[in-house]
């Protein structure tokens, strides 16, 4: 039985085309299953610290026939790779908790395996960790499901040196500033604006400057 996938996680396959893939935080293993049934990998590590999942992991892979080639694992972060990995997936979760999964777990990043994170929020501290690790963005790109918009980022081995604004808004996305991109920006200064309000008679004013900062910097960049 092929498996269907949502949106994001089906732009995010698009990205694989290797001999191994790690999925950290697999949920329900549906990303490795549909990886190995449309050949986009010869085999795959499920990695999920939270037992239910993993057990449902476990049982999704036996239903599909592929406990062979899908190592489904319990445990945190990136300690379930084998040094064989060529990809490595981390999905649906904020960006500073894949920021600190990639830190965390940087012994098993010596070989530079590539890299697709699709972040749910605030992707900037991914970009600085990604700089720190000897990792380039290769790819940026943001997908729109039941009125969320996700950020995806791929990144292979190499250096790059990101400027404040690129750290905060994304290489790619910033020379390719599309109709999501304007309206996931949008979105910020709507929500910041809001906060300005009920800050507005607050006593200490340094915190609405700053954000009031921020609104002027998003439309500059939309600009």
């Amino acid at each position: 039985m092929m498996i269907q996938i949502n949106k994001r996680l089906s732009k995010v396959s698009e990205y694989i085309n290797h001999n191994k893939l790690a999925d950290i935080g697999s949920d329900h293993a549906y990303l490795p299953i549909f990886a190995i049934q449309n050949k986009l990998v010869k085999e795959a590590i499920a990695g999920e610290v939270v037992k239910g999942p993993f057990l449902a992991a476990q049982q999704n892979t036996k239903a599909n026939g592929l406990s062979n080639v899908i190592d489904v694992k319990l445990g945190n972060g990136l300690e379930v790779i084998d040094e064989t990995v060529d990809v490595i997936t981390i999905c649906g979760m904020g960006g500073p908790l894949i920021a600190q999964i990639l830190d965390d777990g940087k012994d098993k990043l010596s070989h530079y395996p590539d890299l697709i994170l699709q972040s749910n929020i605030h992707a900037l501290p991914i970009r600085q960790n990604l700089q720190q690790l000897g990792y380039k963005i290769m790819d940026e790109i943001l997908v729109k499901e039941k009125k969320h918009i996700y950020e995806i980022i791929v990144a292979k081995k190499g250096e790059m040196t990101l400027s404040a604004k690129e750290m905060k808004f994304g290489p790619v996305f910033l020379k390719h500033k599309d109709d999501l991109f304007i309206e996931k920006w949008e979105r910020e200064i709507v929500a910041l604006e809001n906060i300005t309000k009920q800050l507005e008679d607050h006593q200490d004013q340094s915190r609405n400057n700053e954000i009031k900062q921020q609104i002027v910097q998003i439309k500059e960049v939309l600009a």
